[in-house]
């Protein structure tokens, strides 16, 4: 399983330049003019980690896989859109969507590219798009919230509930708040929670968008930015779109590591992004390795043995018998599969066997 990220953001902040950038194709049109971008692209990139290599290369592996990102490119939103406004009933849906919030902030002054609002403010630009989907989000609760209330007077258990979740939502957006602050802790709970598809529920990666100059320091409006996302206890990156453009021009990974090194950068925005979202989505990575490849693999944080095997195929998790684990340390620290075998660092782990990051697996399953 990979992850589904939405880039959102008023018109011209630099979304499908990125965008362009990340998938390393000219898929979306990148234009300067507002709603360029009118249906969602999707690109799917392989995500790089660097421990592919090192396991093929012990274990001789013919090709390695990666394992996939996947980017939906959204129209830019614009005041009103909760009231349909722009493309906003569009834009609202395409967001719901997604897994997480990719919320692009322009943070660079230029004079050729025009603004929606015609001043630069990227705190005031997250603030409008937080605000229609808040708008979206109570209209939406406060709806089924009423028609709710008269199945929980009248005892029905699953209403009860389900009130019991809205309510806490309900109160927050009436405050102001996006849903992700009253998200509950309680596992079942949050499975209702989640069974809403609040839009402001969805974790969001803010990225700031600044000038060649300032992608290794960041600026005065990136700085504004990073507080606002340290108070709301959300991610935030910083990266330059064009930056990231000239990037993708080049196939050679040593100029790609030349070119950045001589802006002071030592990564990709693309890198950043994903492990910003690998975090914000709660993600780990375990792989498979053969003779034949070496395949990586993206699960939620928490996953059992059987839900691990049911990220390769639905009948690994059906007749799940065990996985033979070994921890990706020890696979290289000894040499590969046997050398762990020898030295009793393969597990023989079951169906209650919590998955760990890294994790070399063999599934044994029965079907």
């Amino acid at each position: 399983m990979g992850f589904n990220c939405g880039i959102v953001g008023l018109p011209n902040v630099g979304k499908s330049t990125l965008f362009n950038a990340l998938t390393a194709t000219a898929a979306a049109q990148a234009a300067n003019f507002p709603f360029c971008t009118i249906e969602p692209n999707v690109g799917r990139v392989a995500v790089p980690d660097e421990r592919m290599d090192i396991l093929a290369k012990i274990a001789k592996s013919v090709k390695v896989v990666p394992t996939q990102l996947e980017f939906v490119d959204i129209a830019g939103l614009v005041r009103g859109a909760s009231k349909g406004e722009g493309l906003g009933n569009q834009f609202l849906g395409n967001i719901r969507e997604v897994d997480a919030i990719v919320h692009v902030l322009r943070c660079f002054e230029d004079g050729n590219v025009t603004h929606v609002e015609n001043s630069i403010d990227p705190i005031r630009d997250a603030e409008t798009v937080e605000t229609e989907l808040m708008l979206s989000d109570l209209e939406s609760i406060e709806r089924r919230f009423d028609q709710n209330a008269k199945k929980a007077k009248s005892g029905d258990k699953d209403a009860k509930e389900l009130a019991m979740v809205m309510e806490p939502v309900l109160i927050a957006l009436r405050a102001g708040k996006p849903a992700r602050t009253a998200r509950p802790s309680d596992p079942a709970a949050r499975k209702i929670y989640n069974g809403l598809q609040l839009l402001t529920g969805k974790p969001v990666l803010y990225v700031c968008n600044v000038e060649e100059s300032a992608a290794a320091t960041g600026n005065a409006l990136s700085e504004k930015v990073i507080a606002k996302a340290k108070a709301e206890g959300a991610a935030y990156v910083i990266i330059s779109a064009a930056i990231e453009a000239e990037v993708s021009q080049l196939s050679d990974p040593a100029e790609q590591k030349e070119f950045l090194g001589s802006l002071g950068l030592k990564e990709t925005g693309l890198s950043q992004v994903i492990r910003a979202g690998y975090t914000l989505l709660e993600l780990l990575t375990f792989f498979t390795v053969g003779p034949k490849e070496t395949h990586a693999w993206t699960i939620r944080r928490g996953s059992k043995g059987p839900q691990a095997a049911g990220a390769i195929h639905t009948d690994f998790e059906k007749g799940f018998i065990r996985a033979e684990t070994i921890a990706y340390a020890d696979f290289v620290a000894l040499g590969g599969e046997q050398g762990a075998k020898d030295a009793g660092k393969m597990r023989q782990e079951g169906k209650e066997y919590e998955v760990q990051d890294g994790d070399v697996l063999h599934f044994l399953f029965n079907v």
